[in-house]
């Protein structure tokens, strides 16, 4: 776990849009970590996500709050989002 809290502030937005795959989370991921290290609270703005794996989900679902926050989320994906987190908690 990364030792930054979402009351930090400054914060930086990094936009996602199009899709999110297994294949960009190592860059998405690198970008998440500089922010941190730079004492930023990184914001992903997901408001031109059009579709994402199963994978990325996971990614989303496990940083969120803990290693950044959302900003944007399309319904389809906070949906989804909150089934996968309902899911894992059972």
């Amino acid at each position: 776990m990364r030792n930054i809290s979402s009351n930090v502030s400054p914060t930086v937005t990094i936009r996602v849009a199009g899709s999110l795959s297994q294949g960009h989370l190592a860059y998405l991921d690198q970008l998440v970590s500089s922010a941190i290290e730079c004492a930023l609270w990184p914001m992903l703005d997901l408001a031109s996500l059009e579709e994402l794996d199963r994978v990325a989900l996971g990614y989303l679902v496990g940083g969120e709050g803990r290693d950044f926050g959302i900003l944007g989320c399309p319904n389809f994906i906070r949906e989804w989002m909150q089934y996968e987190k309902e899911y894992r908690a059972a």
